[in-house]
């Protein structure tokens, strides 16, 4: 891995699409159960914090990676404008640190709301900057995939003026993260570790700066035993995890797949809990999930329909999807060649 474009390829070679949606999702299931303890048990009330927390364990886990020559290589700084860097870090701690406050402040129900939201804002996002346009069968789709999920998930809609506010202006920066990540790993021989390491000191700088707004007060006189403090530890390198993985992803789909990836994360562990643990969501809530997994089946289908007319007329692709990977040029859905996999 001693050139980027080297590092790209065997980034592809080794973490097609379905390894890295397998590889997010499992982290992100790890990753609930860890911040539930955190937050829970624990009892750390400070979300900014938490998410700066997370990003400086990766920054150190990087430097070790640096300075044991084992990070790739990221492509000359010509290539990639430093606005296209900077704005990624930027938005990656608004997108991290504002849902942390939403979920805090928000219920459940409301949050699953904003969340829903994404996936229209990526649409129009990705139209607006790159002129993608979406074919009507995956729109009716994505919107029968949401309804789904509302339905499922959405079981209050309780909220608080602060909360709503910060839910609101969460829905943007989630949408152009999603795109920038997707965008920058497609466009260049970027890969996820590179990029990673170029914009996590600029989401770091972010992050320091929302912590005194939107965190409580009491941060110095949290006990920080050893008990909490390797529980606070194991949620942040599981938050590097997800930040790798969650790259990866985009890198080697789109951000409309990894968003729908993030919606059937939601079904599965809800359906889980249903079938394994006895809980009972309620009838409304399973058939929203049928619903919502009948849409994600269909719209897998039209991916794989995609990439089979498209290698009939290209030489196959190395990389095996469950979902179609469109181009980041600005071009049309209808002539895109993709390889997807779905917060």
């Amino acid at each position: 891995m001693h050139s980027s474009e080297g590092a790209k390829r065997q980034q592809q070679r080794f973490c097609g699409p379905s390894v890295a949606l397998t590889f997010n999702f499992a982290v992100a299931v790890g990753i609930i159960m860890a911040n539930k303890m955190v937050m829970g048990s624990v009892g750390f009330k400070f979300p900014i914090a938490l998410s700066l927390i997370h990003y400086a364990v990766a920054f150190v886990l990087m430097a070790t990676l640096k300075t044991l020559s084992l990070l790739p290589v990221a492509p000359p700084s010509k290539s990639t404008p430093f606005s296209s860097i900077f704005a990624l870090g930027a938005v990656m701690s608004l997108s991290t640190g504002l849902a942390n406050v939403s979920l805090k402040h928000n219920s459940v129900g409301f949050y699953q709301m904003a969340k829903i939201a994404v996936t229209p804002t990526i649409v129009v996002a990705e139209f607006m900057l790159f002129q993608k346009k979406v074919s009507s069968q995956k729109a009716i789709t994505l919107a029968v995939v949401s309804f789904g999920v509302a339905v499922a998930t959405v079981t209050d809609l309780e909220f608080n003026f602060f909360g709503a506010c910060v839910a609101l202006a969460w829905i943007v920066p989630s949408a152009v993260n999603k795109i920038l990540w997707s965008s920058l790993q497609q466009s260049g021989n970027w890969t996820a570790l590179a990029l990673m390491w170029k914009t996590t000191p600029i989401t770091i700088f972010f992050l320091l700066t929302l912590m005194p707004l939107l965190d409580p007060p009491g941060l110095l006189l949290f006990n920080w035993n050893i008990r909490n403090s390797c529980a606070i530890i194991i949620s942040a390198l599981f938050g590097f995890l997800l930040q790798w993985s969650g790259a990866l992803a985009l890198g080697a789909t789109s951000a409309l797949s990894h968003v729908v990836l993030g919606q059937f994360k939601t079904i599965v562990i809800m359906l889980s809990g249903y079938l394994i643990f006895g809980s009972d969501p309620g009838i409304t809530s399973v058939c929203g999930a049928v619903v919502a997994l009948g849409g994600m089946s269909f719209y897998t289908y039209l991916g794989l329909k995609k990439d089979s007319a498209t290698s009939g007329k290209k030489a196959p692709s190395r990389q095996n999807s469950f979902m179609a990977r469109p181009k980041v040029a600005a071009e049309s859905d209808d002539v895109d060649s993709e390889q997807e996999d779905t917060v």
